[in-house]
Parts: C-alpha cells; structure tokens; sequence
C-alpha cells in the first residue's frame, strides 16, 4: 500500500516576521500510523526539497510522544529534507493521499494547480484524501466531477473560527477554514477547541486540529481497506 503525504512548502506567516510551515503533530503522528502499519510513503511539497517545519510546533508545550520519536528518527528525518515535486507526481502512483496541516497550506496548497488537480484525480480515481486542521482550506478550489465545489453538502471539519481565535491569528491567516468551507457549501461541524474530531464523506476525510490528525490517519486507512475487500 502506498499514501503520498502532501506537506506546504510556505515558511512565512502572513506579514508578521513570524515563521510558518506544516505542524509537526500533524506529519508524525500519521507518519508513525502509515509507517506501524507497512505502508509505504512518498513526502511531496510544491518545491520539494526541505518542507519548512513551523517553529512553534516543536516547542516543548507542543510536543507529544510521536513528534518526538519523530525527532530521533533519521530516516523519517531524512524524508522530510528531500520532499518530491509536487508537480513531478503522478496521482495514479498512490493508493491514498494525506494532508497535514499547519498554517503553511492556507498559502501554497490551497491555491496550487497541482495540489487542486492531485485531489480531484485522487477522488475521480476511487481512492480516498484525508486532510487535517488547516489542511481542509486546501479544498477550496477543489470541485467535484458535477463541477461544484467538491465539499458542497458534504460532512467537514477543519480548524475551527474559535481555535484560530485562540491562537491570535484570525486577522492574519488569509482566510478562515471554518469560514471556508460554509462558504463553499461544506455542511461544517466542530467540536470543542483541541478536541479530536473527524469526519468522512464518502472519499473524503477531514480532521479539525492537530489532535485529530492520528485519528485522521487511523480513518484513512480503515477507508483503503474497506475498499480493498
């Protein structure tokens, strides 16, 4: 079994000064689920090479057993420095594909021609995306084969309004996932802050925070196996 794990290739956190990139939670804790369960992983950003890590998810009050072990993984490691083209992959390559999050994709992915194109294959194709805490933003350009947005009335979840609200950064993302996803026609739930929660749509997975992104994970997989009997 193979997943692509799509990870933001943006480092910079709106006008702020501030760095950004993908959350560590969100890379290692499905990382340590694919990688316990025998699947083979490709990591893949926009400029591949070295998919920048934000700085504040590795901070000790960040940290959990997975981003650690993560850490102390060398070849794990090794992956994350030498990220594939996005644009070089070929959707039909992978039996599934995973989104994490961080504040990075609401500024490369959710606007990339390549990304939009990976996911609407990818579910064209019959295989399922998961995307989790921002990484449903990305969905934003994404449309379904009847040409609406493929979220419209749709089950999803995302990183809530509150959530960002809590994290200071409402008025400097470039827009709200919560927000996002409503506007697009996405029938949109949350559950309280930090709370894991995820949700499936037939094909597509969404997960609300960094807490849900190894249930996100356990979830994908049980998807590609029901497929598979």
């Amino acid at each position: 079994m193979k997943i692509l794990v799509v990870l933001t290739s943006h480092d910079q956190l709106g006008n702020t000064g501030r760095k950004t990139g993908f959350w560590l939670e969100e890379l290692a804790a499905p990382y340590y689920v694919f990688k316990d369960a025998n699947v083979e992983m490709t990591l893949a950003s926009p400029k591949g090479g070295a998919a920048p890590l934000d700085p504040k998810s590795n901070e000790p009050a960040n940290q959990t057993d997975m981003t650690r072990r993560f850490e102390a993984d060398a070849s794990a490691k090794a992956a994350l420095a030498s990220t594939a083209k996005l644009k070089d992959i070929a959707h039909d390559a992978f039996d599934a594909v995973f989104y994490p999050g961080g504040h990075g994709p609401m500024w490369d992915l959710a606007e990339d021609p390549d990304s939009i194109s990976l996911i609407e294959r990818t579910i064209g194709a019959g295989k399922p995306v998961a995307l989790v805490c921002h990484a449903p933003g990305v969905l934003r350009h994404v449309k379904g084969a009847d040409g609406e947005p493929m979220v419209k009335g749709k089950p999803v979840t995302g990183f809530s309004n509150s959530e960002e609200a809590a994290v200071g950064l409402t008025h400097v993302v470039p827009f709200l996932v919560e927000d996002e996803l409503k506007a697009k026609g996405g029938n949109y739930s949350s559950v309280a802050d930090w709370q894991p929660y995820v949700l499936e749509a037939g094909l597509l997975i969404t997960g609300q925070n960094p807490a849900s992104s190894g249930p996100g994970a356990h979830a994908l997989l049980k998807k590609l196996d029901s497929l598979n009997k």
